[in-house]
């Protein structure tokens, strides 16, 4: 597991790779939540995230919550594995994302 942040005024975004699953979603919800002080827009990169589950959804709905009466939270490059996960769960109706390649 590996993140790295970039802020550019009042927008961050926000780059993992590897799995976010239950060893590492506490993690990245800690490592996202103390970075969103003065943002309104949340971009979250998933070009190398290879899974995500029950908890790492758990994760993006608590940090979509929290940015939705701002400019919103948006994941970017999401792969074909972690989009069916959220097709199955629904979350492709929750959450503003954009497959990758």
């Amino acid at each position: 597991m590996n993140i790295k942040k970039k802020k550019d005024a009042d927008k961050l975004t926000v780059t993992v790779s590897g799995r976010i699953d239950t060893a590492t979603s506490p993690e990245v919800e800690q490592f996202i939540s103390r970075s969103l002080d003065g943002i309104n827009a949340l971009t979250i990169d998933f070009k190398d995230v290879n899974y995500v589950s029950s908890a790492g959804l758990r994760v993006l709905l608590s940090l979509h919550k929290k940015m939705i009466a701002k400019d919103g939270m948006k994941l970017i490059n999401v792969n074909e594995a972690v989009n069916d996960v959220f097709e199955v769960t629904g979350f492709d109706e929750i959450l503003d994302y954009e497959k990758g390649e």
